[in-house]
């Protein structure tokens, strides 16, 4: 194992958006084993410390492969297009819209059936932004219109917080 090398090389998986899930989590249960401090006891302190940077190294890996947008966001980064979500936030005028009729639709709700509608949509446009990364990065390998869908898919997240707090307030 080398400590440069990119979190699909770490876990001897293809650099693709899509991923199995189930061979993520194999394999890091696989690279904990090796990499455990309590494996290098005899070999003294500084053995153990150098697997407890490979242990931390490989739970960093596993958390940015597991996750779809931040799998999606390392792809494009290491592709040559960084998100830069910090000072990044333009987005089209019809995302921005749809954004502003959601958040209207979310302080209007005020019962069960409308926050079920609103999460429907927002599952919805969830799944198409993902397909749409999908496509985007594994298929045309256009690594900036994928960083520009994984800023979407941020607010896309995000909202989807909103409109789960709005549901526990409520008492769903």
């Amino acid at each position: 194992m080398n400590l440069q090398d990119t979190d699909f090389e770490l876990f001897g998986v293809p650099s693709t958006f899509l991923q199995d899930r189930a061979a993520l989590d194999a394999r890091w249960k696989e690279l904990q084993r090796e990499a455990h401090p309590d494996r290098f006891t005899s070999q003294g302190a500084a053995a153990q410390r150098i697997a407890m940077q490979w242990s931390v190294r490989i739970n960093e890996a596993y958390e940015r492969l597991k996750e779809p947008v931040r799998r999606a966001s390392y792809l494009c980064e290491l592709n040559g297009a960084p998100i830069h979500a910090e000072d990044n936030t333009a987005m089209p005028g019809d995302f921005l819209m749809q954004q502003m009729e959601w958040r209207e639709s979310l302080d209007d709700a005020s019962e069960a059936g409308a926050i079920d509608a609103l999460q429907a949509e927002v599952d919805a446009a969830r799944a198409r932004a993902l397909s749409s990364l999908d496509w985007l990065i594994d298929e045309k390998a256009d690594y900036q219109a994928a960083s520009q869908q994984v800023r979407a898919l941020m607010f896309i997240e995000r909202f989807a917080q909103d409109v789960e707090a709005k549901a526990d307030a409520l008492g769903q």
